[in-house]
């Protein structure tokens, strides 16, 4: 007599979303789940992977709506749930972790808190043991999230959902902005609480060794279920196609004629946060020189302190000691205390694009205001400049009309990208830029911050743990590790954070 399988949980039927302005965001596609099994979702940037685990728990984005299909979880459908029903659905049942984890963690709250709050067991062994579970160092329950790096952020998240004890849980990109290790380490444990616990699992995914690790089954968005792992077939790529960046060409800056060849100098810059006693140190003495034209690669663990440094050299992040300076002259640490022209030469964009993009604001009113407030431009011909701005990082035009929350993750980062690039830097720093893309659209990116850097002199630093894409990009990498720049990374070790 064989077991009888896990019963389903998730069932998605011929379901398209589209937005009642005319775009579709989510074409016609079906799953089915079953408890203890996960599933990932693939598909080229803006294929609705987001859109689909969002509508899993009854949340469209404004002005969407569901054209056709059905959503049934947990016996119950979605599309018809009283709201009290859904609140409870989504309380206790299913647990979902978005794409920019940080943008939903209470910046006032500590990790453990964060965690209690929601948690089924919340003692302090439980809590600490979900840490653990999500590699978070104890230690780190003391702070907020603003003391986190990107990737302890995800985790944090992680650790929150998976403390709640969900029936099923939905993960928006669980492995961006992780090294190798810790990728691994996130696939066995959600490996380990399907067979264990009986978890289902939906996993949206770029990352091709996190869906062959740990999926039993991906849906291509237009495509349709197939088996997965590590002994399964591989799956082709999605039929959809993704636009490369147009070559739309960019105005050159204007000449600097008092310009060095010195760039930018960061000097024993120390970086530390304290929350009631308890002191995190992100950067201890950490230096870096950036020559200008030149394309500056930076990798290291999570946690390393790599996305506080390039936060420091925006003038993000003000350091406790350290110094910078530009061109051979002071920068004031503060972006508030630089000159406007400074402000404009050094742009900065963050791993979670959301922090760049105002969500009351459409996309092209986003784009207009660095044109607005550097006098890029002139008024009539800011419009062209947006179409020309999105154009040249892979987006129609038509995107300026849209609002973020309308857009992909990778979307959103593709116009962060934009919004950098519209007051023309000198300096540019990419805080893993391409964690959110497929590959084809993150190789298309990377390689049109190489061109702009060949014809407009542009000054790159790129964070990121592809160094498959970045190595060949950039004339040096180096290596951040426990809040210092030890010494430029050898291709192994470069291999060991991708």
């Amino acid at each position: 007599m064989t077991d009888s399988p896990p019963p389903v949980t998730v069932t998605v039927t011929g379901l398209e979303i589209g937005l009642a302005t005319g775009p579709v965001l989510l074409r016609r596609t079906g799953l089915r789940l079953r408890g203890g099994r996960i599933t990932a979702l693939t598909g080229p940037s803006g294929s609705g992977k987001t859109t689909l685990l969002r509508a899993l728990i009854g949340e469209l984005p404004r002005g969407a709506r569901v054209t056709s299909g059905s959503i049934e979880v947990l016996g119950q459908d979605v599309l018809t749930l009283a709201p009290g029903a859904l609140r409870t659905l989504r309380r206790r049942h299913v647990a979902y972790v978005g794409q920019d984890p940080g943008s939903a963690l209470d910046p006032r709250m500590t990790a453990r808190r964060l965690i209690t709050e929601l948690a089924a067991d919340r003692s302090p062994e439980a809590v600490e043991r979900v840490m653990a579970e999500c590699h978070l160092p104890a230690p780190l329950a003391h702070h907020r999230p603003g003391a986190l790096s990107g990737g302890q952020q995800r985790r944090l998240a992680l650790a929150r959902a998976l403390a709640r004890r969900p029936e099923v849980l939905l993960l928006d990109e669980p492995t961006a902005g992780l090294d190798a290790d810790l990728r691994d380490d996130i696939t066995a444990l959600l490996r380990r609480l399907a067979a264990e616990h009986g978890l289902a699992v939906i996993m949206a995914s770029h990352d091709p060794h996190a869906v062959a690790a740990c999926a039993d089954s991906v849906v291509t968005l237009g495509g349709g279920a197939v088996p997965y792992g590590p002994s399964a077939t591989r799956v082709t790529a999605a039929s959809a196609s993704v636009p490369a960046p147009a070559t739309t060409s960019l105005p050159a800056p204007a000449a600097e004629p008092a310009a060095t060849p010195e760039g930018l100098h960061a000097d024993d810059l120390h970086v530390a946060f304290t929350h009631r006693g308890h002191t995190h140190h992100a950067l201890e003495g950490a230096g870096l020189h950036i020559p200008i034209g030149s394309a500056i690669g930076i990798t290291g663990p999570s946690g390393c302190g790599k996305t506080t440094l390039l936060r420091t050299l925006a003038g993000l992040q003000v350091p406790q000691t350290g110094t910078l300076t530009w061109n051979g002259r002071p920068l004031p640490v503060h972006a508030r205390k630089r000159s406007r022209d400074q402000q404009r030469r050094i742009q900065f964009v963050p791993q979670n694009p959301l922090g760049a993009l105002n969500p009351s604001r459409t996309i092209g009113a986003t784009l207009s205001r660095p044109l607005r407030l550097h006098r890029v431009v002139a008024a009539p011909d800011r419009p062209e400049r947006v179409g020309s701005l999105l154009e040249a990082v892979g987006l129609p035009r038509d995107v300026a009309r849209r609002y973020p929350h309308e857009l992909s993750g990778g979307q959103r980062q593709r116009a962060s990208i934009a919004r950098a690039l519209a007051t023309e830097p000198d300096l540019l720093l990419c805080d893993e830029v391409t964690s959110a893309l497929d590959p084809a659209t993150a190789t298309a990116v990377l390689d049109l911050l190489t061109r702009l850097r060949a014809e407009h002199r542009l000054t790159l630093v790129l964070v990121s743990h592809q160094l498959d894409l970045v190595a060949d990009r950039t004339d040096t990498v180096h290596l951040l590790r426990a809040g210092c720049v030890v010494r430029p990374a050898t291709r192994r070790e470069g291999a060991a954070s991708a």
